[in-house]
């Protein structure tokens, strides 16, 4: 199972939906704020959560976790691997 959130491409240090990808850790993604388990469910929530992220100008919900040398575009192509 993935790192990635499937709301914004940020790797995690754990696998946001557990090891068999059905346990999620209900976490928040320090990037968009999404809750794992909860925002990116389903495939509409994942999309919800996207358009709001975007709505906010992509900010960070945790701008000190945002690593050095940070890009969108590759973070965004790992979310678009999981749902497009």
């Amino acid at each position: 199972m993935g790192l990635a959130c499937f709301v914004c491409g940020l790797a995690q240090g754990v696998p946001p939906w557990g090891d068999d990808g059905k346990t999620p850790t209900f976490d928040i993604c320090p990037c968009c704020g999404s809750e794992f388990g909860y925002e990116d469910a389903t495939d509409a929530g994942v999309f919800r959560a996207r358009r709001r992220w975007s709505e906010r100008g992509y900010a960070w919900e945790d701008p000190k976790a945002r690593p050095e040398g940070w890009d969108f575009g590759v973070q965004l192509q790992n979310a678009l691997q999981k749902n497009g």
